[in-house]
């Protein structure tokens, strides 16, 4: 019998704690009930949604000394 996980992507399922403001936590909760969903998966929709925007934001690195970007 062929083995038919081959060549899909593993899921890796390690644990993190991610700390959130609790007006915010409050947000992620409802919605997460709303969709009927969990928190990890609406905070992993988020990111995905989310990521290209965040990829413009200029690292601590792209800032000079005088606030202005290089």
């Amino acid at each position: 019998m062929a083995d038919t996980n081959i060549n899909q992507p593993r899921s890796d399922k390690r644990k993190q704690s991610l700390y959130f403001p609790e007006t915010m936590l409050a947000e992620i909760k409802d919605e997460a009930a709303r969709l009927d969903r969990s928190l990890s998966w609406v905070v992993q929709r988020a990111w995905k949604l989310a990521r290209n925007d965040i990829r413009k934001i200029p690292s601590v690195n792209d800032i000079g000394d005088d606030g202005s970007e290089t």
